[in-house]
């Protein structure tokens, strides 16, 4: 697979990390509008073609696939012309800033026939998958409740960096620089891991969101302090189990956490997934007397990454595709309404 890297930021030298080093994977070309930018990202990974304009890669155009890591409110328009050109398209989360567009670039994708995926990277976290077997094997029971949560605490710590002075975290806190929070950030993420997790989808939803005050008149800059910093969500789920799902930057000492109780009527798993590593624990069989809960080992799994690429070598299609991404958007979408109407929807 000879692959074009749109997009050389950080999350650009994470995807790196994998596809520079795949059997199979060449990195052919990048792509910036940052000339200095793309040089370095470029220079260190030896890549030789460079393009300031994702119109001069496209007439170059020898590329087979693209992983897309623009910032969120270019992945249509950007998207959109890769899928007319017929190249794959594996794109970071969120697929798009609504679920419209989400749609748009689905039905593209699909009508071109070409491998879409978008890099939900907890689908990598081995014990999530092991989980969502034993759900489906039925080793729970019926499902009757789900409790998932999103924790970090960068805007209370500065182990990632100071928000205060870095553009790379201010945008995320400002609606008028593309940001929906929280909720857009990460809410993909958590609502992902829940209901992947859980092996059902969501059928109904009712949100909170809130924004605290972090700086004097709420603004630093040019950038406007006004995107949410934490939500909380309940949904009901299509196999009729309630769930509670929240997230939070605020969430003091926690940098990166996420955490999936599922509850059955025969046995409970708990998936655990932090920057040190993941775990899985279950309290399963005659456990359910005493409440005891205990380890389960569980196997490792192939990253998205080399999914993508198996994808693209053998035509195909993997999940998460486009179009799960875009019933997710459809949820997030749908819980900033009922946060403004104070109402419940159906998804």
């Amino acid at each position: 697979m000879r692959l074009l890297v749109l997009g050389t930021g950080v999350m650009a030298k994470n995807q790196m990390r994998h596809f520079a080093n795949m059997e199979g994977v060449e990195v052919v070309g990048a792509v910036d509008t940052d000339p200095a930018r793309l040089k370095h990202f470029a220079d260190e990974l030896k890549i030789e073609k460079r393009f300031l304009t994702l119109d001069e890669a496209l007439a170059w155009g020898d590329f087979d696939a693209v992983t897309n890591i623009t910032p969120d409110r270019v992945h249509y328009p950007t998207t959109m012309a890769l899928i007319a050109a017929g190249k794959h398209v594996f794109c970071e989360k969120p697929l798009a800033e609504n679920y419209p567009k989400a749609l748009e670039m689905t039905e593209a994708a699909e009508r071109a026939g070409v491998i879409n995926m978008v890099n939900l990277t907890y689908r990598n976290v081995a014990p999530l998958q092991r989980a969502r077997e034993m759900v489906l094997a039925g080793e729970l029971g019926t499902i009757k409740h789900v409790e998932a949560s999103y924790l970090q605490s960068w805007l209370v710590s500065r182990a990632w960096g100071d928000w205060r002075t870095e553009s790379t975290w201010l945008w995320r806190l400002s609606t008028g620089h593309g940001s929906n929070g929280v909720l857009g950030d990460v809410g993909i993420h958590i609502l992902d891991f829940a209901a992947y997790g859980a092996a059902t989808d969501i059928d109904h939803v009712f949100a909170r969101l809130k924004t605290f005050n972090k700086a004097p008149g709420g603004q630093i800059g040019e950038y406007l302090l006004d995107a949410n910093d934490s939500f909380t969500m309940s949904v009901d789920f299509a196999n009729g189990a309630l769930g509670v799902i929240h997230a939070s930057r605020w969430a003091t000492g926690h940098l990166n956490e996420l955490k999936l109780r599922i509850y059955g009527e025969r046995g409970s798993l708990e998936v655990s997934h932090r920057p040190a590593g993941s775990e899985l624990r279950g309290c399963l069989g005659d456990d359910v007397e005493s409440a005891t809960w205990r380890a389960i080992e569980v196997p490792p799994v192939p990253t998205n990454y080399q999914r993508f690429a198996d994808a693209v070598r053998s035509g195909l299609q993997p999940d998460p595709n486009f179009r799960h991404a875009a019933n997710l958007q459809k949820v997030l979408d749908l819980a900033m309404i009922t946060e403004r109407d104070r109402c419940e929807l159906k998804v």
